[in-house]
């Protein structure tokens, strides 16, 4: 499973970079996904953060 950031949606409360550094990361006011980290969407961990960001805009996808 993929995992992505909406920044259209992101108010950047910067959770998922707080709680999952080594898969996010904070830039610019919004939370990214690390280069070559797209795919760690199997992660319980993301899955966890996908369900609890405030703003909805850590998504997962194929």
């Amino acid at each position: 499973m993929k995992v992505s950031v909406d920044r259209e949606v992101c108010y950047g409360s910067a959770e998922c970079a707080y709680r999952a550094p080594e898969v996010f990361d904070f830039v610019e006011g919004y939370g990214v996904v690390r280069p070559g980290r797209e795919d760690s969407g199997d992660d319980p961990l993301v899955r966890e953060i996908v369900e609890r960001c405030p703003s909805q805009a850590v998504l997962l996808g194929e």
